[in-house]
């Protein structure tokens, strides 16, 4: 047969609620087989453009029928299930009775639609399940005697490179093995249960037994939905018999594939990871698409001489067959239509189109039986004399060690005894009656609960029902409360208790759940630790439960009461449906995030998401953390725009940031802490499940090397906090000293940095008193510089005195350099003087706009080392340091309220005297809720605006109480402009005013003005500590006019009359 191409089709969905919810653009048009893509960040961009062989719109257009199943509207081009499997499913299913394999894969990222495809939801049955149907509707109709039918079915899932067979209660330890057939070169699993069926009925109990053990996997932390493939195998044969008497048989293979999420690696963020190269989140799809790609470059011709690499993960060698080999494929890529998913989209669009360009030879796979079983006996008597010859015999010389030789010797032995005993399995199938064998089956599937028989039950008695954040697995399994007790724990438990489950943080003894006549209670077990959650709130003592509540088992284990004898007890404002995605949220609401949507950008929405994704993963790492006594803790840290590290950035720039989503380990031993990103924390969480699984089969990994511990991590220097230096000072060629306030990601006050920035030559050298400017144009295309000065910083936690230092960003002569000052070790006032000129060779409008509305962010580290621990902590285990680390928070929390209490009366005091005390330091954001942080820190930006208007009014005011006489405009305007340009742009036309102001009065002849002025200037040649101290608090500059000769050349310093005014500078 000639070379046929694999049939690619996509189909876009409807938009799902929470995108709903956030007015979700679309981005995705369809005309004919032509499917464009749009880019909401470019929407003058023109379209991305792909032809596929099927392009299906499912996004609108629908109409819903009294049954449920959905159908186009009158004159909708709306693709229904039904109108999918008639382009798809009916050509697998023709080939299929020609004796041709078939594959059919779905791909996309989570939640796109994949699995809707593939299996469908309630009515609306997907590609897989009207296959089945139709297959046995057209096996019914036949009425040739001479021709019989024999289908079996296996289910297997493919996770962390292991599979498990979902059709079978036993799974060995580390999964089932993949062999290869020496002589067809192709793989299968070892062992896989292949069960006889004989209607549709028997497959799709098959089936849900297939989906029960999923969500009991995915429950128990075995393995994660959205990252496992789940692949379906249906073999189809006819046995035709002849006139003759011989018999003949047509074989099809049915691969029915749908694939796990498709996010690309990199859009988690994962870079720089040391573990990154050891998770295998994405192996199996990475090598998937390897392995399409190198044969679209076969079919294309592109490249006569490559291998396509099948061995590199399970999946692709499960999958030789349907890519580039002996079957009909088809591949389906699921689309979000959302602008939020618009990378993820375009990616999946990019691989679907390399997948059209794959050829395969499809042959009828037809044999004589007698001829078959003449082969398999004459392939296991070549096997047998292999055995007995010692296997296959390695040629010496070939490059490899006599130790690499004896194991590829006994691996080569492995096979052949593995395929010796498959041929003989096969052997003894054709010996044993079909009708036997299905028969067999028959019982067996009998026997399977799915619960069909347990709909009246639900409308009559109290039951639990679990929640998964894949929606095929939720409503999967139920557990009937009776009346009395219900005991929740582990099956090693003594008694049994009635509700078994597994996984982390389970007791062996949980929980108990009381029924009397429908009035739920529950209650966990004394003294078993148990962790327990209601409604996302922890369980203590004994509470009632409500119609619809929501309850937590352990960290992975989620579930809702159905009380149907009490309905009316369920909260009003709960929805028709509760989901995995709300209970989740209702966690996320207690532990203080945000999670309504409403006003929020796509920015934030992102970060939303983010952080209720991540939620339940730091629950599950940290009950990991514990079950294993790795001493660490972990939280989700969200750091806001405002805190963020960052070189130097315009208030533009710094208005297109977002808060960042990041998750924080601590080593409760010795305090020190690492922040992760969220892609890192992914990775390793990964990894941490591995560890887990391992320590569930059994292996011991209280020793494995640190390296190679995902919860080890070489110390790093940690961000104390950051501080922003605003530069509108140097537009006028002022000087600037003050002293910042150094915040953490919370927002809470963690030190101060005192710094100074001032107008130079090109070696340092600080300028003339008259290169002050009227205008900022003045500058432009000239060279400037300026230099920067970190002169010393006061640290409030003693923890950081090990070593501080202090880094920043800033672009030097049209690149940006790091800076870093020197490491000052211990000590909590640290004493850098450090010093760096910042050179602009020709300074343009840019550069002004920067100075104007710009900061440098400077990020202050402090050392960590690993330090010998308490040896009393060393007795505590992970739990006990816990709660330990969080009972001393809450001691340190008490005592800083107290300190700041005591600070504000003192700043009282201070301001009855007339003395100006910072206030934005008392201003701290609540512990309990990051989300806070945005609001806390513009607090501070506008109570900071308000006090520089009230020192502006308050200098007018002066100056218009003054006699003509001493009104003198030159100081005034300084004065005013100090004020003015110390900030933000809130004041410039203040100063333009002004400005004008000054022009006219320039022509007015002021008889007392030179000897004031000069005056002033004795007074600054006299006290060198008032030159160029322009920025300073203006009111100083007019008293010192008045008595320069009562200062004896001496003044107060900038930074005790600035502190207040900069203190509290933010990113707007």
């Amino acid at each position: 047969m000639p070379d046929e191409s694999v049939k690619v089709a996509v189909r876009v969905r409807p938009f799902n609620q929470r995108e709903k919810d956030r007015s979700a653009k679309l981005i995705i048009k369809m005309q004919g087989q032509m499917t464009s893509i749009s880019n909401p960040e470019a929407p003058n961009e023109e379209p991305k453009s792909f032809s596929f062989d099927y392009s299906y719109w499912s996004h609108d257009g629908f109409k819903e029928r009294s049954d449920g199943i959905l159908e186009p509207a009158g004159g909708s081009n709306y693709s229904s299930q039904r109108r999918v499997f008639e382009d798809l499913g009916q050509g697998v299913l023709d080939n299929a009775f020609e004796g041709y394999n078939c594959s059919l894969f779905a791909y996309g990222q989570t939640g796109s639609g994949k699995s809707y495809s593939m299996v469908g939801y309630g009515q609306n049955k997907g590609i897989v399940p009207i296959t089945c149907d139709e297959m046995f509707k057209s096996i019914d109709k036949n009425t040739d005697s001479n021709k019989r039918f024999e289908v079996t079915f296996s289910m297997l899932e493919i996770y962390n490179e292991q599979v498990r067979d979902l059709l079978s209660k036993d799974n060995p330890k580390g999964g089932l093995n993949v062999r290869q057939n020496p002589k067809l070169g192709l793989f299968y699993v070892e062992n896989l249960k292949r069960v006889p069926v004989g209607s549709y009925a028997e497959i799709e109990k098959r089936t849900e037994q297939g989906t029960a053990s999923r969500t009991v996997a995915s429950t128990n932390m075995n393995a994660t939905s959205s990252r496992a493939h789940t692949v379906v195998t249906i073999t189809f044969d006819q046995i035709i018999k002849s006139e003759s008497g011989s018999e003949t048989k047509k074989s099809s293979v049915m691969n029915l594939v749908d694939l796990a999420g498709s996010e690309r690696a990199d859009s988690t963020g994962a870079t720089g990871d040391r573990l990154k190269e050891g998770a295998n989140i994405n192996k199996s799809l990475s090598a998937l698409g390897n392995v399409i790609s190198a044969l679209a470059d076969l079919s294309m011709g592109t490249k006569k001489k490559i291998m396509v690499p099948y061995r590199d993960s399970i999946l692709t060698k499960l999958l030789q067959n349907a890519l580039g080999g002996n079957s009909k494929t088809i591949m389906i890529a699921a689309l979000s239509p959302a602008d939020i998913n618009y990378d993820e989209t375009l990616s999946t669009l990019r691989y679907a189109d390399r997948a059209k360009k794959i050829k395969n030879k499809a042959v009828v796979n037809e044999n004589p039986l007698d001829k078959l079983i003449r082969e398999l006996k004459e392939e296991n008597e070549r096997l047998k004399k292999a055995m007995e010859g010692g296997g296959v015999m390695m040629q010496e010389g070939a490059g490899l060690t006599p130790e690499e030789l004896e194991k590829m010797r006994k691996q080569m032995e492995e096979d052949i005894r593995a395929q010796l005993m498959a041929n003989q399995a096969m052997l003894a199938d054709n010996e044993e009656s079909w009708n036997e064998k299905l028969a067999e089956a028959r019982t067996e599937t009998d026997k399977i609960d799915t619960g069909g028989a347990d709909d009246k039950r639900k409308n009559k008695e109290p039951y639990l029902i679990n929640l998964n954040e894949d929606p095929m697995l939720s409503g999967v399994i139920c557990h009937f409360l009776n009346n009395g007790e219900t005991s929740v724990g582990r099956k090693d438990a003594s008694p049994v208790p009635n509700i078994c489950l597994s996984g982390l943080s389970i007791q062996k003894q949980h929980a108990v759940i009381f029924n009397k006549k429908g009035v739920i209670e529950i209650e966990s077990v004394s003294g078993s630790g148990s962790k327990t959650k209601i409604n996302g709130l922890p369980l203590t003592g004994r509470k009632a439960l409500c119609h619809k509540d929501r309850i937590l088992f352990g960290s992975n284990h989620m579930y809702v009461l159905m009380n149907p004898l009490k309905p009316d007890t369920a909260d009003n404002s709960l929805p028709k449906e509760i989901t995995w995605e709300y209970a989740q949220k209702e966690i996320a609401q207690v532990k203080g995030f945000a999670t309504g949507s409403a006003g929020l950008s796509k920015e934030q929405q992102i970060v939303q998401e983010q952080v209720l994704e991540i939620l339940p993963m730091v629950s599950e790492v940290n009950a990991v953390s514990e079950e294993l006594n790795k001493q660490k803790s972990f939280e989700v840290v969200l750091i806001s725009a405002a805190a963020q590290e960052g070189g130097d950035v315009t208030q533009s720039q710094a208005s297109n940031w977002t808060s960042k989503v990041t998750v924080k380990m601590k080593n409760l031993l010795n305090g020190n802490t690492w922040l992760w990103e969220r892609g890192k924390f992914i990775t390793r969480r990964y990894l941490i499940q591995e560890l887990y699984q391992k320590f569930l089969d059994g292996e011991d990994v209280s020793n494995i090397p640190k390296e190679q511990d995902p919860f080890w991590e070489p110390t790093e220097d940690v961000l104390i906090g950051t501080s922003n230096l605003f530069l509108q000072s140097l537009s006028y060629c002022l000087d600037f000293m003050d002293t910042l306030n150094i915040s953490d990601y919370k927002g809470q006050e963690e030190g101060q940095l005192k710094v100074k920035l001032e107008p130079c030559d090109n070696k340092g050298k600080p300028i003339d008193e008259e290169a002050f400017v009227d205008d900022p144009h003045e500058l432009l295309n000239k060279p400037y510089h300026f230099k920067l000065t970190v002169e010393t910083a006061n640290i409030h936690k003693s923890r950081f005195s090990k070593g501080i230092l202090v880094k920043y960003s800033v672009k030097n002569n049209g690149k940006m350099e790091e800076v870093k000052t020197p490491t000052v070790k211990n000590t909590l006032t640290p004493t850098f003087n450090h010093s760096k000129v910042i050179s602009i060779p020709k300074l343009k409008q840019e550069n002004l706009d920067f100075f104007e509305s710009g900061c440098i962010t400077l990020s202050v580290y402090g050392i960590q080392e690993d330090t010998m621990p308490d040896p009393k902590l060393l007795k505590l285990n992970t739990r006990e340091l816990r709660e330990a680390t969080m009972y001393k928070e809450l001691r340190n929390l008490t005592i800083n309220q107290e300190l700041r209490q005591m600070e504000t009366m003192e700043n009282t005091t201070a301001n009855a005297s007339g003395r100006r005390a910072t206030m934005f330091g008392n201003e701290i954001a609540s512990d309990t809720s990051h989300l806070k942080t945005e609001v806390v820190l513009l607090q501070r930006k506008y109570e900071r605006l308000q006090q520089k208007e009230r020192r502006m009014q308050q200098i007018c005011e002066e100056w218009s109480k003054k006699p003509d006489g001493e009104k003198q405009f030159e100081p005034f305007y300084r004065a005013v402009s100090a004020v003015a340009n110390s900030t933000g742009t809130r004041l410039k036309t203040r100063v333009q005013m002004l400005n004008q102001m000054l022009k006219l009065q320039k022509s007015v002849a002021l008889p007392s003005y030179k000897d004031n002025s000069s005056s002033m200037l004795r007074l600054q040649k006299d006290s060198p500590d008032l030159q160029r101290q322009k920025t300073m608090d203006p009111s100083m500059l007019s008293k010192a006019n008045k008595t320069s000769t009562a200062t004896n050349g001496k003044r107060p310093s900038s930074a005790e009359n600035n502190k207040t005014e900069s203190s509290a500078c933010v990113i707007q």
